[in-house]
């Protein structure tokens, strides 16, 4: 459904309109363009602190990406990129506070703020640990200050080794795909399985196992991972079985009609994917209903379908895979959870706590998988136009588009993006993340 206030805020009469009496003018965003995705474009200009580790390798791997670095005395810069992994007092920090006072002004619309520091876990000084966990505080509220110009400030945390593998969180943040996560943290550890870079293409060979493939997010999953050069295994319901072969043969793909309640629908998945191929690169746990009931109003029935659906089948589909050696080496599991998951919501108790427990199944698995050679991330995506939340009354819709710091909902294909950079090889260090795709909601900020 199209956001008729978002139209009217990017033409030139609206955007006078709306200045005029006060109210909010949300930029569209910037988005991938189809012919050539995950280029980087716009001028970047990095800054570091003293002692920072990580700005040297930064500028490398950005320059050798064909991105435009600038020097501080450049005006317009349209991106930020600082290293704050050196700041290790509360008197240092006045170094991140003079960079960005300086230079905030000169992101662009839909320009990028990219702040990394160490994982202060892996920190041995406890001062410097604490300091770095500042930077979280911080990136939060620049975030909120640049929203209104579509644009974007992420955090990156780097454990130990997790240098080797800050390309791929770094040319994700900066690109066109990140449109829609915004005030996140990304974890990069040490990578668990090789990262053979292909930026391009970077699932060419690879083959995806995608659930509730037929419409909305999982129709843009769908359609990202195939634009990135998988072959995609869309699962979806029998009763949509005209909509999941007609997608599946539009990008290429394998169609799989399926109740994944069903109690042999694990063994069946696992089936057809080992005759299919010997390796399983991802599987993209999408499927997932509301039955929204304030919670004395709801059925038992609608607590448990739902319980079945949107968790149940996720846990016996990953045993049944973990069972094999389908996905070792380089295999990935992605978790589709939900805002509501992290926020809760009136007449959603089911819903939520669905979407928790697959943040609990996601911490749970990484670490055990990470020794397979797997990775486990996951997506919470916050207010989404689709055919779902297009249901929604008139004013709760228009609520849940404005209380974002970019002011309007996301798009499918903003979480499929996220998605399709964790599936990539090159996100091998990224593993156990849960990032909202959100546009930093205020819903539980």
């Amino acid at each position: 459904m199209s956001d008729k206030y978002l139209e009217i805020a990017n033409s030139t009469i609206g955007k006078k309109l709306l200045a005029a009496v006060g109210l909010p003018d949300p930029v569209s965003l910037l988005r991938e363009d189809a012919e050539q995705p995950h280029k980087l474009t716009g001028q970047i200009l990095l800054g570091s602190s003293q002692d920072a580790v990580f700005a040297k390798s930064i500028s490398a791997f950005v320059t050798a990406a064909g991105a435009a670095l600038c020097n501080d005395s450049m005006e317009g810069s349209g991106h930020l990129i600082f290293d704050a992994s050196g700041i290790s007092s509360a008197k240092q920090s006045a170094e991140l506070y003079s960079f960005f006072n300086k230079h905030l002004t000169s992101v662009k619309n839909s320009g990028r703020i990219i702040i990394i520091g160490h994982k202060p876990c892996s920190l041995d000084d406890r001062e410097h640990a604490a300091i770095q966990r500042g930077l979280l505080g911080f990136v939060k509220s620049v975030a909120k200050e640049i929203g209104r110009k579509g644009a974007t400030a992420n955090l990156v945390f780097i454990d130990k080794g997790g240098d080797q593998a800050l390309e791929a969180p770094v040319r994700f943040l900066l690109s066109a795909g990140s449109a829609f996560m915004n005030a996140q943290v990304l974890t990069v550890a040490a990578p668990v399985a090789d990262m053979a870079a292909d930026w391009v293409k970077p699932l060419s060979g690879k083959t995806v196992l995608v659930t509730g493939a037929a419409r909305g997010i999982g129709l843009a999953i769908s359609q990202i991972l195939a634009r990135d050069g998988a072959e995609v295994i869309g699962v979806d319901v029998p009763q949509s079985q005209d909509e999941l072969t007609a997608v599946m043969s539009a990008i290429g793909g394998l169609s799989l009609p399926l109740d994944i309640t069903d109690n042999d629908a694990p063994d069946r998945l696992r089936n057809f994917c080992t005759a299919h191929s010997s390796a399983l690169h991802a599987v993209v746990h999408n499927a997932g209903v509301t039955r929204d009931k304030t919670l004395s109003r709801m059925s038992a029935h609608q607590w448990d379908l739902l319980m079945e659906i949107n968790l149940g089948a996720v846990q016996r589909i990953n045993n049944a895979l973990l069972e094999t050696r389908l996905l070792d080496n380089g295999g990935k599991i992605i978790g589709v959870a939900s805002i509501s998951g992290i926020a809760g919501n009136v007449g959603q108790t089911n819903y939520a706590f669905s979407k928790a427990a697959i943040i609990g199944v996601i911490d749970a698995l990484a670490a055990p998988c990470a020794l397979r050679g797997i990775t486990v991330n996951g997506v919470a995506p916050g207010f989404i136009e689709t055919q779902m939340t297009a249901a929604i009354p008139f004013v709760t819709r228009q609520m849940g588009r404005r209380l974002c710091s970019l002011g309007q909902g996301g798009l499918p294909v903003d979480v499929a993006e996220v998605i399709g950079f964790f599936l990539s090889p090159q996100a091998a260090g990224i593993n156990g993340n849960m990032v909202r795709v959100c546009g930093q909601s205020l819903l539980g900020a």
